[in-house]
């Protein structure tokens, strides 16, 4: 019998080339601007190969290979690799969520509790399609389901983005593998196969941008062994950002590859198609997909406005981001939460003042600084117009409560608003901490991020500059003449790239959670500066020493070390995390899940915590008044109604809360009455008594408008079993962590009360 350490999940997750003139409309941007000494050496070496074939060229060289059989055997070596580093990424995480669980030896009642929080709720969809007698009648559930909120039918399709398990159970119903494979295994083999999906995205970025394999490689390495900080799907399995993310970083590695040079039109049209299909994934499957496209729709301006990419490009790409949320809005049942995004807004009010300002790029330098100046504010005063205005015809308030947050979190609007505390007293929605890059920096990740950034910004002023105050039209010799007197060289795809990676950690820094949206796409940037032609070939030339044989020894030598020194440091540690063995341990709420689903109705209503009844719902199937999804504002208000049970109130009012929404039972935590894990003021019971205009718990000062509650706090006080408690609630379940309470009905005579069961631990 193997030892293992018991440990309940909740801690786990707290600690846890030269452009042709030919070509050159429509095909290249205009700032494309090459050295002006050139190597002729040959794409020799190792992993110096393209990839989106045709040209030949790679990573701005433009000699074609004299062996296309080398170029065959180092693509099929690259290849083997990104393979081979995404079934290890894949590996990881299963070993390790098996060594975090004991899953395998888990009853099915502790798998299902092992789904936490919002994951459980997602998991229990899965689950009810599996269990329908067939896919149309459990269709037809999740569109007319009335057992997620009591007293409402929803469509869960429109509400939620849940396509993902109604694909899975669709699947798993079809395949002959019901027999030896089990639909939990089918559902987290899923999502850890798109980590190994992940890893490829971003290998592919890597190797598009520096034209080398190995930066791939290193890519991948750093990815994996820096998995604290760039994925948490091990315990967090059935979170939309773990579904989303891949799809988004096939996305990235896509438009790397339509925005580099001599692409035919074929093979333009092809990248174009594949920008489609994963930003359409990508929406799908995550409800915040409109504000990650919004970070993107910036970087798409920004570029457009400094002349990296072309009208046609521009174009282009925001249209595949709308036609994406387009098809989103047609699957989900028109959510008008798509909609109303601020993205589409955005991007009509950007091709719209475009359009009329014709003579945008003209003029010298000031001028043309001074033109840009008031486009964007006219798109910006037009953004804010349309989703004004969207807003109010559609009558959208699903996603005020972000809004809220931003406010707040910025100090631009009240520091009282229970939503908006919700998120701010969370790590995940703080600023990043710094041992993020403590731990960064010690994998030898940080570093080469730092320097390539710092360069890469430096190249892209420069360009900037320059392409401001180039003139524009002109003859294709003039064009030619203007830009072979330029030394610094900068690609559309790699300027794509900076800017997401900047943009997007700028959101990692304001928001903690977002930062697996750049770690991920760190690694490659970061791989890229290391592995990448240009940035040595700046540096070499800065220190007069600039050859073909140096540069590529460099090249390859360089990350080549950084692999091998990164095994040794890291392989023991690696391989003694996958050996440490813990289990799955939490009694009280498997006790819990067996007393609902044996003693209550299989109708009955449970109001508590909405982490605990997304749990309720998977283990027992029964109705809820509330749960974790949060973007409907009914929803938002009836959650601080129930939460009225960890605050100052009168066993009536709370009575009458709970019954106007339906409760025949409430569940009491005393992980939550008695918090300690937040601080005083981030307490669950002190946001609401601030929502309430009450002195909050403890020592400490209190605002000068808040007044002492008349009431005690009702979770303390019903268990004290006062007549004013016992006439309107009946204790019919209680261990050490929970308790659970039923409504009386309003006629009180009845004896029918004395009939229910109380268990005790």
């Amino acid at each position: 019998m193997e030892l293992r350490k018991r440990v309940k999940l909740s801690k786990l997750q707290h600690n846890s080339g030269l452009s042709r003139d030919a070509a050159a409309e429509g095909r290249c941007s205009s700032n494309m601007m090459w050295w002006t000494e050139r190597s002729n050496a040959t794409q020799e070496g190792t992993g110096e190969v393209c990839l989106h074939g045709g040209s030949g060229t790679c990573s701005g060289s433009d000699i074609l290979p004299r062996w296309p059989w080398r170029q065959c055997v180092s693509m099929a070596a690259g290849l083997l690799l990104a393979g081979l580093l995404a079934l290890s990424q894949a590996w990881c995480v299963n070993a390790i969520h098996e060594n975090l669980l004991w899953f395998s030896q888990l009853t099915e009642v502790e798998r299902e509790i092992s789904f936490r929080t919002e994951c459980g709720l997602y998991y229990s969809y899965y689950k009810q399609m599996l269990q329908a007698p067939t896919i149309h009648e459990g269709l037809s559930e999740l569109i007319h389901d009335n057992l997620t909120e009591s007293k409402r039918t929803i469509n869960l399709l429109q509400r939620m983005n849940i396509y993902q398990e109604v694909f899975l159970s669709v699947l798993y119903r079809l395949l002959p593998i019901q027999s030896y494979l089990e639909p939990v295994y089918f559902y987290i083999y899923t999502v850890f196969s798109l980590q190994a999906v992940y890893v490829i995205a971003l290998y592919l970025i890597a190797w598009l941008l520096s034209g080398s394999w190995l930066a791939g490689t290193l890519t991948g390495v750093w990815y994996i062994l820096n998995r604290v900080d760039t994925t948490r799907v091990e315990f967090t399995i059935s979170l939309r950002e773990n579904w989303s993310l891949p799809f988004l970083a096939l996305q990235v590695a896509a438009i790397t590859c339509y925005l580099r040079p001599q692409l035919t039109s074929l093979q333009q049209k092809v990248m174009v198609w594949l920008m489609y299909v994963t930003t359409f994934c990508f929406c799908l499957t995550w409800q915040f997909n409109q504000f990650i496209l919004l970070v993107q729709a910036l970087i798409i301006y920004t570029l457009d406005c400094v002349d990296f990419l072309t009208t046609t490009q521009v174009t282009t790409m925001y249209l595949v981001q709308v036609s994406s949320l387009l098809s989103v809005w047609l699957l989900q049942f028109c959510n008008s939460m798509i909609l109303g995004s601020l993205v589409l807004s955005f991007i009509v009010a950007a091709l719209f003042i475009r359009h009329c300002q014709s003579s945008l790029k003209t003029g010298g330098l000031l001028v043309r600084l001074g033109k840009l100046l008031l486009h964007s504010a006219m798109v910006l005063l037009l953004t804010v117009t349309i989703n004004y205005l969207a807003k109010k015809a559609l009558q959208l308030r699903s996603d005020e409560h972000i809004f809220k947050f931003i406010k707040s979190k910025f100090a631009l609007g009240p520091t009282r608003d229970f939503d908006a505390s919700l998120y701010l007293c969370e790590e995940a929605f703080g600023l990043l901490p710094l041992d993020t890059l403590e731990r960064l920096a010690g994998t030898l990740l940080l570093y080469p991020y730092i320097l390539s950034l710092l360069l890469l910004s430096g190249m892209l002023a420069v360009a900037a500059l320059q392409n401001l105050s180039r003139p524009k039209g002109g003859s294709a010799e003039e064009r030619k003449g203007a830009g072979e007197g330029r030394v610094v060289a900068l690609r559309p795809d790699v300027a794509y790239n900076l800017l997401h990676t900047l943009f997007y950690g700028l959101l990692a820094f304001s928001t903690m959670r977002m930062k697996y949206i750049w770690t991920g796409h760190m690694c490659a940037v970061a791989a890229y500066g290391v592995c990448g032609k240009e940035l040595w070939t700046l540096l070499l030339n800065t220190l007069s020493c600039n050859t073909k044989v140096l540069l590529r020894l460099v090249r390859y030598a360089v990350p080549l070390l950084m692999i091998t020194c990164l095994y040794y440091k890291f392989w023991p540690k690696l391989m003694e995390e996958l050996s440490e063995l813990r289990e799955f341990y939490d009694p009280d709420t498997v006790e819990l899940m067996t007393w609902i689903s044996t003693k209550t109705p299989k109708r009955a209503v449970f109001a508590g915590s909405m982490q605990l009844l997304a749990g309720i719902k998977l283990c027992t199937g029964r109705v809820l008044t509330n749960h974790p999804h949060y973007e409907d504002k009914e929803l938002r208000e009836r959650t601080k109604q129930v939460y009225q049970v960890y605050a100052r109130q009168s066993p009536e009012d709370v009575y009458d809360i709970l019954r106007s929404i339906g409760a025949d039972y409430v569940v009491l935590e005393n992980s939550i009455c008695y918090e300690r894990r937040h601080r005083r003021g981030c307490r669950l019971r002190d946001l609401l008594d601030l929502a309430n205009g009450h002195i909050m718990d403890g020592p400490g000062e209190n605002d000068p408008d808040l007044v002492p509650a008349s009431h005690p706090r009702f979770c303390e006080a019903i268990k004290t079993d006062t007549a004013a408690y016992t006439a309107l609630f009946t204790r019919t379940f209680q261990n050490k962590t929970f308790h659970v309470y039923r409504l009386k009905k309003k006629r009180k005579k009845s004896t029918k009360s004395s009939s229910e069961p109380i268990a005790t631990q």
